[in-house]
C-alpha cells in the first residue's frame, strides 16, 4: 500500500461527501493508470451527531470507516486513522478540503525525489482560489503578540506577520519550511516511527506546528509541494463553536511554547496569552451581539 489517506470527521457531513468525492475520482484514476498507486482512505468518525457515519456506510463504502464514541480530539482522532493505516506513508486531510486531480501522485512523487523531506504540504488554495498561507516559520512571542491581539489589526503587514505567513514569497516554488498545516499533511512512515504520533495533550489546534518541530529536531526537512493543490475551505466544524474554538487555539499555543521553549521562554508568555484570549473573545460575543440585535430590527 502506497498511501493511507487519513480523514477526521466531527459532524462536518456535507464537506466529508465532497472531500470524498473528490478522493474517489483519484483512486479511480489510479487504478485505470499503468503502475497505478495503491491508495486506502480511511474515515475517522470522531462521534458525530449528523450521520456522517452513516454517509460513509451507504454512499461511499470504497472507504474503511473507524467510529468513535465521543470527540477525542484532533491528534487522538487522526492517532486512531494512523494505528490502522497500512501504507507506506500517510495524508493526513481534514474533511473540508478537495482535492484536486494529480495531487496524491504529486505528493508521493516528491517525496520519492526528496529523500530528505520527512513532512510535506500541498499548495492550499482558499474557496476563491487565493493562496491560502498554509506553510510557515515556527512561531515566536514576538509574531505571537502581533497576531493575537489589536497590534496585528492595526499593523496587518508587519514584518512579524509577514515573515511568519512567509507572505513575501508567492508560494510558486518548492522550499523547505519550519511547518505545514495539518489540514493536508503528507508524513513519512518513518518520521511516525521515530518521533511518535501526534500528541494528544493537543486537543486541536499545534498539533502540526509541534509534529514538524519534533521532525525537524530528529533531522527531518519539512517542504512544501505546490504541483499537489487542495482546497481548503477552513475550519468549518470549529466556525460552530468559535469562542471555544479561540480559547482552544490559545491554549494550545500557549503549551507548544512551554512545551518547547521552556527554557528559554520569556515570563511575559503567559499573561499576553492569557490577555490576547479574553480580548479576542471579548470582541467575539461583542460581534455575535451586535448581529443578534441587527436580525431583531430587521424584523
Amino acid at each position: 500500500m502506497d498511501l493511507s489517506v487519513i480523514i477526521l470527521s466531527w459532524n462536518t457531513k456535507d464537506e466529508l461527501d465532497a472531500c470524498l468525492t473528490s478522493l474517489r475520482r483519484e483512486l479511480d484514476a489510479e487504478r485505470a493508470a499503468p503502475n497505478g498507486l495503491q491508495i486506502e482512505v480511511i474515515v475517522v468518525d470522531n462521534g458525530s451527531a449528523d450521520c456522517s457515519a452513516e454517509l460513509v456506510e451507504t454512499q461511499h463504502r470504497w472507504a474503511q470507516l473507524i467510529r468513535l464514541e465521543r470527540n477525542i480530539g484532533f491528534s487522538a482522532g487522526n492517532n486512531a486513522g494512523i494505528r490502522e493505516a497500512r501504507g507506506r506513508d500517510v495524508l493526513l486531510l481534514n474533511t473540508d478540503t478537495v482535492v484536486h486531480p494529480g495531487a496524491l501522485r504529486a505528493l508521493v512523487a516528491f517525496a520519492a525525489q526528496h529523500p530528505e523531506a520527512g513532512i510535506i504540504g500541498p499548495r492550499l488554495l482558499n474557496a476563491d482560489g487565493s493562496i491560502q498561507y498554509s506553510c510557515r516559520t515556527f512561531p515566536t512571542l514576538a509574531n505571537g503578540f502581533f497576531r493575537n491581539t489589536f497590534l496585528g489589526r492595526l499593523f496587518p503587514r508587519n514584518r512579524f506577520n509577514r515573515r511568519y505567513l512567509l507572505t513575501d514569497w508567492d508560494h510558486s516554488s518548492a522550499r523547505a519550511v519550519d511547518w505545514v498545516s495539518g489540514a493536508a499533511m503528507f508524513i513519512r512512515r518513518e518520521v511516525l516511527d521515530q518521533v511518535g504520533l501526534l500528541d494528544e495533550g493537543f486537543f486541536m489546534y499545534c498539533e502540526d506546528v509541534d509534529l514538524c518541530y519534533r521532525a525537524r529536531q530528529a533531522g527531518w526537512e519539512v517542504w512544501y509541494c505546490p504541483d499537489a493543490v487542495i482546497t481548503h475551505f477552513i475550519a468549518r466544524a470549529s466556525d460552530k463553536n468559535a469562542a471555544a474554538m479561540i480559547a482552544q487555539r490559545h491554549l494550545s499555543m500557549y503549551r507548544f511554547f512551554r512545551k518547547h521553549y521552556a527554557k528559554r521562554s520569556n515570563p511575559l508568555v503567559w499573561p499576553l496569552v492569557v490577555c490576547g484570549l479574553a480580548a479576542r473573545v471579548l470582541v467575539l460575543v461583542i460581534r455575535n451581539r451586535v448581529d443578534v440585535w441587527r436580525m431583531r430590527r430587521k424584523r
